[in-house]
């Protein structure tokens, strides 16, 4: 079982020439020796230029802004709300881009909490701003429990629906439990995603459907939907559940495996149905923890 222990790495969250989006900044740690505590810390690479790193929030998903040139609805409204609530204004970005050419402050001070980085080297973090952390001494593995982690960024995301709750079976049980609860409560209230998804039903004939104008579902299934079509054009014959595992080989994985309310597992695949024009997703998204590769 994933323990609830987390290492403290205080430091700067930084937009500057950076492409933040609603689950997602970069980071310049105080101390980046602290990182080689972390599982697969050999795969974190700061950048040359800053020594800053891209974080994946842990728990959350927000719609995408930028995958490749691809975007969701709310993916500009749930940065804004991010970036708002970590102290950022005067946000300026360059012409027909989402890279901040200037913001007031240029850097926020806070913390993540982390055990490991992914696949991709991103730390898998709660981030917490500089008064939710400054009890926590940097470097240290700090017990993150529903107080703590009620003051992440993560938890209001959520709280907020202005993400969805994505969790993997690295989340330590007890946070999968209270995180869910949070987006439970933002769903029946109607709150940011929620009042648009559309995952568990929607059309896939072009990109302009799951664009930012179009259906709103989850920013898994739009990443590889995204891909899928790009797919058709060059001439793939069959639907999405198809394509996920027709290009499932050698080091590419899109298939990931599923835990449906924490027993059964199945392939992502699997919980596809196409009925007609209409791609059906057959399982409460609340209710899957993806496995983690």
């Amino acid at each position: 079982m994933a323990s609830p222990y987390f290492r403290v790495i205080h430091g700067q969250f930084v937009i500057v020439g950076k492409q933040p989006d609603g689950d997602s900044v970069r980071f310049i740690a105080n101390n980046p020796h602290l990182y080689q505590a972390l599982h697969r810390a050999y795969r974190i690479k700061p950048s040359h230029v800053d020594g800053s790193v891209q974080l994946r929030f842990e728990g959350v998903d927000a719609p995408e802004l930028h995958y490749g040139s691809a975007a969701q609805p709310l993916g500009a409204e749930a940065r804004d709300q991010l970036l708002a609530w970590m102290g950022f204004a005067n946000i300026q970005f360059a012409p027909n881009s989402t890279t901040v050419r200037a913001a007031d402050p240029a850097s926020v001070p806070g913390a993540i909490l982390s055990q490991a980085a992914e696949a991709n080297g991103r730390p898998v973090s709660y981030a917490l701003l500089a008064a939710d952390a400054h009890a926590l001494k940097d470097g240290h593995w700090a017990y993150v429990g529903p107080e703590l982690l009620e003051k992440t960024l993560n938890a209001r995301l959520l709280s907020s629906g202005m993400a969805y709750y994505t969790v993997y079976s690295s989340t330590p049980f007890e946070h999968r439990q209270h995180l869910r609860a949070l987006a439970a409560a933002a769903r029946k209230e109607n709150r940011g995603v929620w009042a648009q998804d559309r995952t568990d039903e929607f059309t896939l004939s072009s990109q302009d459907e799951i664009g930012p104008n179009g259906q709103l579902i989850l920013p898994k299934l739009f990443r590889r939907a995204t891909d899928f079509l790009k797919d058709v054009a060059r001439g793939f014959d069959g639907n999405l559940a198809d394509w996920i595992v027709a290009v499932s080989h050698g080091s590419r994985d899109e298939n990931d495996h599923v835990l449906i309310c924490g027993s059964t597992e199945v392939l992502l695949s699997d919980l596809l149905n196409q009925r007609n024009s209409r791609t059906v997703f057959q399982a409460d998204t609340l209710d899957i923890v993806f496995v983690e590769k």
